[in-house]
């Protein structure tokens, strides 16, 4: 397992990112950062884990509105919630960073990779690595496992809490007067 390393460093000749993103407070500071060192982000929005629908399309509407006011290609990955529960079947009791977390962020990111994949974007990263409530080796598996399966594509695992982006993150918050929710959208940590 790799160390997340602090400062960024963007995976050499890397321009463009297929960037799979959980809501629009976790991917603003990294899009930001993005953009600021010249590498163009295409946001992912596969969010199948998210409950209920209403929750989910606040989720989604909110992120496709930052994306379109900074001029960011949005691409909406389908929710089949469904197909979501039916991966995690057997661990929704687990508890969070537990087995289900990284079941679900081995789905997300499989498919992140397979998008990266069709749209000729050969690097692919994650917001889940922005949040301080998941476990950055799960992330970080699950995305290296995802690289594995989609050959052609590189996963770049970043602790996208540091270098100051995790308080970006709540200066955008505020300043983009974004929802902010209080869990990550599975309806098995919702309960807790």
């Amino acid at each position: 397992m790799s160390k997340h390393r602090s400062p960024i460093i963007v995976p050499e000749d890397t321009h463009e990112v297929l960037l799979h993103a959980c809501c629009a407070p976790c991917s603003s500071a990294i899009v930001e950062w993005l953009l600021a060192h010249e590498v163009q982000p295409v946001i992912y929005y596969f969010n199948p884990n998210i409950f209920p629908q209403e929750e989910y399309d606040i989720r989604k509407q909110e992120s496709k509105c930052h994306a379109e006011s900074l001029g960011v290609r949005w691409i909406d990955g389908d929710y089949d919630h469904t197909r979501w529960l039916a991966c995690v079947r057997g661990q929704e009791g687990e508890p969070e960073r537990g087995r289900r977390c990284e079941t679900c962020f081995q789905m997300r990111l499989t498919k992140a990779a397979e998008e990266a994949r069709h749209q000729g974007i050969r690097v692919f990263t994650t917001t889940l690595a922005s949040s301080r409530w998941k476990s950055l080796e799960q992330i970080e598996r699950a995305g290296l496992a995802a690289q594995d399966a989609v050959p052609g594509t590189f996963f770049w695992a970043q602790n996208w809490r540091k270098g100051g982006l995790y308080e970006r993150r709540n200066q955008l918050l505020r300043e983009f007067q974004f929802y902010n929710q209080q869990y990550c959208g599975c309806e098995f940590s919702m309960r807790k």
